[in-house]
């Protein structure tokens, strides 16, 4: 087990910026509609200049998907933390379920239905791409620490990583969707669960 070390003032000043100018790009785009935001709009809203906004980021798709991204990335963190001998499934499920805990929040319906049309974007779709091949690389490098597996080598911490962004790709979709709504770590602690047990196929009587 490693413990993280506690990020320093200028750190947490940067990740902070990147938060108020990610949160910004999506508010406005989805208030706005994608095409009509531009990157002097979101820096205004974050209340920086747009040259700091390029700082940051090197678009304003990349700056909408960092959110996701920053959340995936602190799964592999967080699963380095966990006590050594706790299984894999249960250790991976309290890790993803705490970091995208919601407080068990239902989805407002207006606010959905602009994610789901900013999500649409091909721009957005070809970050997350990008940037979650990256993390899903070092998540599976973390389940191959815990495994005494090897992730250059092996297939099994590659197959877990890449099981596990599906069920997070999933489980989100489905929140956004489900009539009536239901929390996001219901969703998630059912597909992992599900994940955990082989996959099953469902009894049909």
């Amino acid at each position: 087990m490693t413990t993280s070390r506690a990020p320093g003032h200028r750190e947490r000043k940067k990740q902070q910026t990147r938060e108020a100018l990610s949160w910004a790009a999506l508010r406005l785009s989805v208030e706005r509609g994608f095409g009509n935001v531009l990157v002097e709009d979101i820096a205004a809203d974050a209340g920086v200049s747009p040259r700091t906004f390029n700082n940051y980021f090197s678009s304003k798709a990349e700056a909408i998907v960092w959110r996701q991204l920053d959340r995936l990335r602190r799964i592999a963190e967080l699963l380095r933390e966990r006590p050594p001998g706790e299984p894999l499934w249960e250790a991976i499920t309290a890790v993803v379920t705490l970091t995208f805990d919601h407080g068990d929040s239902l989805p407002d319906e207006r606010w959905t239905t602009g994610v789901r049309l900013v999500l649409g974007e091909m721009d957005l779709q070809g970050e997350l791409v990008k940037g979650g091949a990256a993390i899903e690389r070092d998540c599976a490098a973390a389940i191959a620490e815990r495994t005494g597996t090897d992730a250059d080598h092996d297939l099994y911490p590659l197959l877990v990583a890449a099981a596990v962004s599906a069920a997070i790709r999933v489980s989100s979709e489905q929140w956004l969707r489900t009539d009536p709504p239901v929390p996001l770590s219901t969703l998630l602690r059912d597909a992992l669960g599900r994940l955990a047990a082989g996959l099953p196929v469902p009894d049909a009587g």
